[in-house]
């Protein structure tokens, strides 16, 4: 019996997904951090630049996943468009990428909820919110893309209210204490625009592209999308949207209205700066928000994971019992290997926190940007082959703007930012890792599967994958 994924995202689940992935405990927590080690302006330049690596990745992906749309895209446009080796490598760091990250994430919830009730031990909080993720991810699709929308719909309104109220704030419409007048924008340059130096600016670019990583979910969800030639360009266009506005907003409110001297803060500087307004309970709903933020995004995570897995398994570099669906089109065995996995970190971030999971944790810190070149380089590959073989560029539904200026861009401000982690001491481990890993599983590859795979890839034409819908 053929089983196939079910279609049933829309644009709206979507960009809710994306937006899941990619609005975490980054910008309400370490934004403040961030902005006392560069600056204010530094900061907002290092968001805009992360912005607009994103926007042209998502105008990679979108081309490549609206021809076709495939679940798990990544994996296969990297097999079928730049080696079979690279796709396994980039599906794997991938998997890494959101599986480490569940360990943490779960801890986090832990912590967040013993805020309220600080006598239920850790441990219990952990599976509490383990079963809460396996239970969204593995009744159907459609209650996942249900749940994750509304998770990530209260993320998308608290940022978006604090965008309100700081803009209050701001212009002196909310008193803020501390501040007899209008405190304007005159925090941002208030100690230079550079008071770190210019260097400081480049480390903070590092940190704002892993900002943005999660907003290529699209693609992975592009088999399970109805009418993807429809759905898939609107959600790429409405997500990076949403994604400036609320990101580089909320830097901007953020700095205006903390000096750069108090914004290394143990709390979260949202928090701070709602307090400042007088607004009553903040730390209780800033907890909230929280709890919800780093749900969501272990949700998208594991949603993101188990499908990398059934692509591997579907292209016969795991066992086959990987790639089985079941009755509602679900990768059971995808998910819960994940979810195992998830636990694995958990226990290696107690018991392992300075070998195993500081290794883990390296290889996904250099797989974001290593995903990224991937998608780019696929593209550019794919547009070549689609012409050579005699196909017109007007019967792509969606066109990547400016080729081949684009995809270079990406490649070139990708390859600028893995080895401009050489230089920051902090995040040097992730090439003295991640790199020797990339190359293990690529000759690992070469070893066990390249003949069958290069059989498979060789008999299909450009535009059509093995995937079954």
């Amino acid at each position: 019996m053929e089983q196939s994924f079910v279609r049933e995202m829309t644009s709206k689940h979507l960009v809710m997904l994306s937006l899941g992935g990619v609005i975490g405990t980054g910008i309400f927590l370490s934004s403040g951090y961030l902005i006392q080690t560069t600056g204010s302006i530094g900061t907002i330049i290092a968001y805009l630049v992360g912005a607009f690596l994103v926007t042209l990745v998502m105008m990679c992906l979108g081309e490549l996943s609206v021809h076709e749309p495939s679940t798990s895209s990544f994996h296969n446009y990297a097999s079928k468009y730049i080696h079979p080796g690279a796709g396994f490598v980039v599906a794997w760091l991938y998997w890494l990428t959101w599986t480490v990250a569940l360990g943490s994430q779960f801890i986090t919830l832990a912590i967040l909820s013993q805020r309220w009730f600080p006598g239920i031990p850790t441990w219990i909080w952990c599976i509490f919110f383990i079963g809460i993720i396996l239970l969204s991810n593995i009744i159907d699709v459609r209650w996942f893309s249900v749940s994750e929308f509304w998770m990530s719909l209260i993320k998308v309104l608290a940022l978006a209210i604090f965008l309100i109220l700081g803009m209050g704030g701001i212009f002196g419409f909310i008193p803020i204490q501390g501040n007899e007048s209008a405190p304007l924008f005159n925090h941002l340059t208030e100690n230079g625009w550079f008071p770190k130096g210019a260097g400081s600016v480049f480390l903070a670019i590092l940190s704002a592209n892993f900002a943005f990583s999660g907003a290529e979910l699209i693609g992975v969800a592009a088999g399970e999308t109805t009418n993807p030639k429809k759905n898939i360009p609107k959600a790429i266009l409405q997500t990076i949207v949403i994604l400036v506005v609320l990101f580089i907003g909320t830097i901007v409110v953020i700095g205006a209205l903390l000096p750069d001297t108090a914004a290394n803060l143990d709390e979260s500087p949202v928090t701070v700066i709602l307090n400042l307004m007088g607004i009553p309970y903040a730390a209780d709903i800033m907890n909230i928000v929280l709890i919800t933020v780093v749900l969501s995004g272990a949700n998208s995570g594991v949603y993101a994971a188990s499908r990398m897995l059934w692509s591997l398994a579907n292209a016969g570099t795991l066992p086959k019992r990987f790639a089985k669906l079941s009755k509602r089109g679900l990768p059971i065995y995808g998910l819960l290997l994940t979810i195992l996995g998830g636990l694995l970190s958990l226990f290696s971030s107690i018991y392992s926190a300075d070998t195993v999971y500081l290794a883990l944790v390296s290889i996904s810190a250099f797989a974001v940007v290593a995903v990224w070149l991937s998608i780019a380089w696929a593209q550019l590959n794919f547009r070549k082959q689609y012409l050579k073989s005699g196909h017109k560029l007007d019967a792509l539904d969606y066109k990547t703007p400016f080729y081949p200026i684009v995809p270079w861009l990406v490649i070139i401000l990708c390859s600028v930012s893995i080895i401009g982690i050489a230089f920051d001491p902090n995040q040097r481990i992730a090439l003295i890792i991640g790199i020797p890993f990339t190359i293990l599983c690529f000759f690992y590859y070469q070893l066990v599967f390249s003949k069958k795979a290069s059989a498979t890839i060789g008999n299909q034409e450009v535009g059509e994958l093995s995937d079954e819908f």
